[in-house]
């Protein structure tokens, strides 16, 4: 039996999946008694399983299929042209890494799920897997995308052990192990060059890895310089970027405000001012503080040229609940930086226009996802109850924002062509 195959079977009741958002219980202050009647009032079509979502999973599930199957040179080569092709989805995600992300899937969640209930650095299972992944990157030495799996297997434990706590709150023995695995997916890759493969996603992988490196502060603009110039379109890249430049990591908000407007700069053909709003996105959440060098008019310009560009709903329903939800919860974070504040409420406004504008189908998985700063660390608890969270913070911000023409009994109907308010 395939080591990938004995994992499934060992674990039958843990669910792999991406990681996502943290389903929390809604209070009972958040539940409106007197609300309009949505069901009347409200008129846009809900999406359970967005386009985004099921291109996601699908791909997903296939890199885990071929990987349980020990097919990894058919992976590679799916992996190599997805790579090569620049194919991504509608939300910027590069469908090699759901790929790849399947592939390690197995090896990962064994990892997550003995960190929590076990004792790792005992379990052979976990030590036999980890082998089982060297011994296919000794089969295929001169192959970058098995390294690439590899490797992010070896960052996806190290981050397992880790957390998301500060370096502080974290036992020291989980900054040991943290460290050992950067180190050891680092070697991996040691022998390609993402540039002249013209690999996106080994790039990609390198800048990720660079938080194991300590002395990486002086090449992370250049190296993330090089990823965007690979792949502009994909915005996960420059996303990662902003976050990365904020000073907990290899930056200062002035670096990061910097590098902003450079990779703007570089992709206005693409973006027009989209990539500046792109470095910010994740970073206003991360460290709600930057806001304090954001350039607001140029930000919203950003997000103005994203949703002019966009063909799905996706970024439409993400820049409406990262206004809505998100940005509101950041703000909370604040305490007394006034100056931050009022920059992201600035922000909180655009909500309104992107709502009027451009949203015509509802995707509460991502309002939900909105909801925990669009962590992708979390852990998903439950899908059903990720999709009813969302679904009533939407509803929630709907009232807020239009409620004054439901109660006059006005119904609001959501359409591609921008909001339209009739009598009901």
């Amino acid at each position: 039996m395939s080591i990938f195959k004995s994992l499934a079977a060992r674990l039958p009741g843990m669910q792999i999946t991406p990681r996502t958002a943290v389903v929390k219980k809604p209070s009972k202050a958040s539940i409106q008694t007197d609300a309009p009647d949505l069901d009347r009032l409200l008129v846009i079509p809900v999406s359970k399983e967005p386009r985004e979502e099921q291109l996601r999973s699908y791909h997903f599930n296939q890199g885990q299929f071929l990987a349980r199957q020990e097919r990894w040179e058919d992976l590679s080569i799916l992996v190599q042209n997805e790579d090569t092709q620049r194919h991504a989805s509608d939300g910027g995600v590069p469908i090699a890494e759901p790929l790849c992300q399947g592939a390690r899937s197995d090896v990962v969640a064994l990892a997550e799920h003995l960190l929590i209930y076990g004792k790792p650095e005992e379990n052979r299972p976990l030590t036999e897997a980890i082998f089982a992944l060297e011994g296919i990157l000794n089969e295929y030495p001169d192959n970058h995308v098995i390294a690439t799996i590899v490797a992010l297997a070896h960052l996806d434990i190290a981050w397992a052990w880790r957390g998301t706590e500060s370096t502080r709150d974290t036992p020291a023995r989980n900054l040991e192990a943290f460290s050992l695995h950067c180190k050891r997916a680092q070697q991996v890759l040691d022998p390609f060059c993402g540039i002249e493969l013209d690999s996106s996603l080994l790039t990609s992988a390198r800048c990720a890895l660079l938080v194991g490196n300590p002395n990486a502060n002086d090449r992370v603009a250049d190296d993330y310089e090089d990823l965007i110039d690979l792949a502009p379109q994909q915005q996960r890249h420059i996303r990662a970027l902003g976050h990365h430049m904020l000073p907990q990591w290899f930056g200062s908000y002035g670096s990061l405000e910097l590098e902003a407007r450079r990779t703007a700069s570089r992709t206005q053909d693409i973006w027009g001012a989209g990539a500046y709003t792109w470095a910010f996105f994740d970073a206003l959440l991360v460290d709600p503080a930057c806001a304090r060098v954001l350039d607001i008019p140029f930000f919203l310009e950003g997000m103005r040229d994203i949703l002019e560009r966009s063909e799905d709903q996706h970024n439409a329903n993400m820049f409406a609940s990262f206004a809505a939800v998100s940005i509101p919860n950041a703000a909370k974070q604040c305490g007394e930086d006034l100056e931050a504040i009022a920059a992201l409420k600035q922000i909180q406004k655009s909500a309104q226009w992107i709502m009027s504008d451009h949203l015509h189908e509802l995707h509460p998985l991502i309002w939900g996802h909105a909801i925990e700063g669009f962590d992708n660390q979390a852990r998903i608890a439950s899908i059903d109850a990720l999709f009813k969270q969302g679904r009533e913070k939407a509803n929630q911000v709907f009232v807020s924002l239009f409620g004054d023409q439901m109660l006059k009994g006005n119904a609001l109907i959501f359409t591609p062509q921008g909001l339209f308010v009739q009598q009901a």
